[in-house]
C-alpha cells in the first residue's frame, strides 16, 4: 500500500494519491493536504486512467470509498435524511482535477461506463458530461458491486485497491461478500442475494449472468438453476467500515 504522500508532493501519481487519502480516511488523519493534490491535478495527469483499465478501477474505487467517507463525516446529516438518494449520493463529494464529483457521478458516471442508476442496469446515463465522457471505463465490470461502500450497514467493507492487483483484489472482495450475504437452498432450489443484484441486473446480464456469476464463485454449484430471490438492504449508517 502507497506510503503517506508529502503535503506538496504534487508529482505522486493520481493512484498514490488516491489510495493516500483512503488510508488518511481509515487512520482519522487529516486530509486535506491530499484532497488538494488530487484537486490539482490536470488531464495529462489522468491520461494513465484513460490507457489502463486497471489503473482506472483502482483510482476511481478508491476516490469513491474516499469520498464517501468525507461525506459521512463532513456532512452525516445528507446520509440521514429521508431523500439520501438525492442529498447525499448527488452531493459533492471529492474533487479531481478541478472537476466536483459526486458518488453518483463516480458510479454510474465512470465507474459503471455511463449506465443510468435507474432501470435495473439496462439504460444509459442521461447528462453525461464531458469529464465523464473522458474518463468513464468503456465496459462495466459487475465486481465493482461487491468494493464500493456508500456507508450502509450491507455494504461490502472498504480497501484500499491497486492497479497492479486489482483483479486478486476484486475477487477477493466479491467472494467474501457473497460467502457472506447469499444464501442457497437447495431443497427449495432458492439462492438468495444482495439486492445489488436487483438493483443491478444488467450489469450481471441478467438472471442467467447472475447464476453464472454465482457459479464462477462456487456459491452455487455447477448446473443448478435457482430461482433468485433478494435480501432486504439495511440502509443504517455505518461508518468506517474497512477490511482489517
Amino acid at each position: 500500500m502507497a506510503g503517506q504522500t508529502a503535503a506538496n508532493d504534487l508529482d505522486a501519481s493520481p493512484t498514490t494519491l488516491a489510495q493516500d487519502l483512503l488510508v488518511a480516511c481509515k487512520r482519522g488523519d487529516p486530509t486535506q493536504k491530499f484532497r488538494a493534490a488530487l484537486a490539482a491535478l490536470d488531464d495529462s495527469d489522468l491520461r494513465p486512467l484513460r490507457r489502463d483499465r486497471r489503473t482506472a478501477l483502482a483510482f476511481w474505487l478508491n476516490c469513491y470509498n474516499a469520498g464517501t467517507q468525507l461525506l459521512l463525516d463532513k456532512r452525516p446529516e445528507l446520509y440521514e435524511n429521508p431523500v439520501r438518494f438525492v442529498r447525499f449520493f448527488w452531493a459533492p463529494a471529492i474533487t479531481i482535477a478541478d472537476t466536483s464529483l459526486s458518488l453518483n457521478r463516480i458510479e454510474n458516471g465512470l465507474l459503471r461506463g455511463g449506465r443510468s442508476q435507474y432501470g435495473l442496469g439496462y439504460l444509459p446515463k442521461l447528462l453525461v458530461t464531458t469529464f465523464e465522457h473522458r474518463h468513464r471505463l468503456p465496459d462495466c465490470d459487475p465486481r465493482i458491486h461487491f468494493a464500493l461502500n456508500c456507508g450502509a450497514e450491507s455494504c461490502p467493507a472498504i480497501r484500499a485497491y491497486e492497479p497492479e492487483q486489482i483483479d486478486e483484489q476484486l475477487d477477493l472482495a466479491t467472494r467474501s461478500y457473497l460467502d457472506a450475504t447469499v444464501a442457497y437452498d437447495a431443497t427449495e432450489n432458492v439462492v438468495r442475494v444482495p439486492r445489488v443484484f436487483r438493483w443491478f441486473r444488467g450489469d450481471f446480464g441478467g438472471s442467467e449472468g447472475i447464476r453464472a456469476f454465482l457459479r464462477a464463485y462456487d456459491v452455487i454449484p455447477e448446473g443448478a438453476s435457482p430461482a433468485i430471490r433478494h435480501l432486504a438492504w439495511d440502509w443504517s449508517k455505518a461508518t468506517g467500515k474497512f477490511v482489517e
